[in-house]
C-alpha cells in the first residue's frame, strides 16, 4: 500500500462536473472517469466521502422569480439525483457506497448520521452526501466544509473546471495569475471564487486544507492524496 499524505478525504464535485461537455444533465462517460479514479483511491487505502452539487439540473439563478427557499430546496433535490448517479457508477465498478441525504428520503437513501458515515468510511465504503446541509441559503460548498469537519477529513479535494486558483477568471482574462499555494485569508480578502466565504471560513477554523484541481483530469485525485504537487493548495 502506497504512503498517503491524506488518508481520509472529502471530494467536492459541482453538478456541472458530472455533465461533461453536455453542460447539463449527466454524462455517463464523464461520471465513469471520475468513479474510476475514486476506485483507485479506495484500492490505495484511502477513505473517500463526496459532496455533490446540483447545478447540472438546477441553480438558484434558474429560479430568479421564485421564492429563495423553494428554489434552494429544488437544488437539494437535484443533488440527490447526482448522488444516485454516482452511487450507481461506483457500484457498477465493484465499490460499495452509501448515499446519505440531509433531507430524509428513506426509500432511496440513508438519512445523514455522522457516526454511521464514519463507520461506512472505516469499512472502505464511499459515502456520498446529498441535499447540502438540508437548509436553504447554504451552498454545497458550505455542506462540503461542514461534512469534512464532522467526519474529520484530512483534506478537501475540490474538482473545478479550471486547474487551480487564479487571480481572475482565466477563461476571461488570459493574464490571470495561477497560485500554487494560497491562504484562506487571501481568498477571503481578494474575493477569489474558490468556495463561498462561509465554507472558506469553516475550513480555516477547522484547519482543513483545500486542494483545487481540474476535474477534467480526475487522475489528479490520486496525485493529491499522495502529496504530489497538483493544482492549488489552500492552507493557513
Amino acid at each position: 500500500m502506497p504512503d498517503l499524505k491524506y488518508k481520509r478525504v472529502l471530494l467536492k464535485l459541482s453538478g456541472e462536473a458530472l455533465a461533461g461537455e453536455k453542460k447539463q444533465g449527466i454524462d455517463s462517460e464523464t461520471v465513469g472517469k471520475i468513479c474510476d479514479q475514486i476506485k483507485n483511491l479506495i484500492k490505495m487505502g484511502a477513505q473517500v466521502a463526496i459532496v455533490v452539487g446540483g447545478g447540472n439540473f438546477w441553480r438558484g439563478r434558474n429560479g430568479a422569480e421564485m421564492e429563495r427557499t423553494t428554489s434552494d430546496y429544488m437544488g437539494m433535490l437535484a443533488t440527490s439525483m447526482n448522488g444516485l448517479a454516482l452511487q450507481d457508477a461506483l457500484e457498477t465498478r465493484g465499490i460499495y457506497s452509501r448515499l446519505q441525504t440531509a433531507i430524509e428520503m428513506r426509500e432511496i437513501a440513508e438519512p445523514y448520521i455522522q457516526r454511521k458515515a464514519i463507520k461506512h468510511l472505516e469499512k472502505g465504503r464511499v459515502v456520498i452526501f446529498s441535499c447540502g446541509t438540508g437548509h436553504p441559503y447554504f451552498t454545497t460548498d458550505t455542506a462540503a466544509a461542514l461534512r469534512a469537519a464532522e467526519i474529520n477529513a484530512e483534506a478537501i479535494l475540490v474538482g473545478k473546471t479550471i486547474d487551480g486558483v487564479y487571480s481572475d477568471d482565466p477563461k476571461i482574462n488570459p493574464n490571470a495569475e495561477k497560485y500554487d499555494k494560497i491562504t484562506y485569508l487571501d481568498i477571503l480578502e481578494k474575493n477569489l471564487k474558490v468556495m463561498d466565504s462561509t465554507a472558506t471560513s469553516l475550513c480555516r477554523d477547522n484547519h482543513i486544507p483545500l486542494i483545487v484541481f481540474a476535474i477534467s483530469e480526475p487522475e489528479n485525485m490520486v496525485k493529491a492524496i499522495k502529496g504530489e504537487k497538483v493544482g492549488t493548495l489552500v492552507t493557513e
